[in-house]
């Protein structure tokens, strides 16, 4: 095959083609007495399943995995894909856990909350499982900002603050990120926008299932460049 054979079958340009090869992530292509580089089918597998790799794992892993794919031993590179693995199965974990916690904590109305449920900083974040220094971050963001009492200004969350701190909390475990929940906060206190919290973690859990079936689609490519090893033929080709 030629540069732009491998390049069409696997929806890169021929430039990129070129990157991946001198990047480590294709084996050096056979060149012929002209100096025009010659593919095979160990180059575009290795293109193919660097593409899938990337939209699953980012490409910097990506490129490391095929590169492991091609140089061995095979027990690294299956580790490497397991820790991939567990990583995406930890999201969906925490996911549902936000989900529900999430769901739970909008549905309750602060006029239900008593005085007695007000905390310091200590006690919050042991009942969160936080640093105080998350809660203090939190503060300095204007996510959740704490009364002050006293001289010293000892922080000392209301009920509702308590309330907040268990929404942001549970939110940022699902991946939300400050700048938009400064914007949607305001807003769950007043019992709007509930939809754009489920919205946003249906988002999240797309962007999982996303990344789990680009996975799947490398594992083909990944296969057929281990076949060669398994059958005592090197899977690195040589110009």
């Amino acid at each position: 095959m030629r540069t732009v054979d491998v390049a069409r079958r696997c929806g890169y340009s021929v430039q990129q083609i070129r990157n991946l090869e001198r990047d480590g992530v294709l084996p050096p292509a056979v060149r012929t007495a002209s100096g025009y580089r010659v593919y095979g089918e160990v180059h575009l597998n290795s293109a193919l399943a660097y593409r899938a790799l990337a939209a699953g794992t980012g490409p910097v892993e990506a490129k490391d995995i095929v590169r492991t794919a091609h140089e061995g031993p095979v027990g690294e590179l299956l580790a490497r894909l397991d820790a991939v693995h567990a990583r995406l199965d930890r999201e969906r974990t925490e996911l549902a856990l936000a989900r529900e916690a999430a769901a739970a904590i909008s549905a309750e109305p602060i006029a239900d909350v008593r005085p007695a449920d007000a905390m310091g900083v200590s006690e919050l974040a042991a009942a969160l499982g936080v640093r105080a220094s998350t809660l203090r971050h939190w503060d300095a963001e204007g996510l959740v900002v704490p009364d002050r009492r006293g001289g010293r200004g000892t922080r000392r969350y209301s009920p509702a603050q308590v309330r907040d701190a268990r929404i942001v909390h549970q939110l940022r475990s699902a991946g939300y990120r400050m700048d938009p929940l400064r914007t949607l906060l305001p807003e769950l206190r007043s019992g709007r926008r509930r939809d754009t919290v489920e919205a946003a973690l249906e988002a999240r859990e797309a962007g999982i299932a996303a990344r789990s079936r680009a996975l799947l689609d490398a594992s083909a490519a990944l296969l057929a460049l281990l076949a060669p090893a398994a059958a005592g033929t090197p899977a690195r080709a040589h110009g």
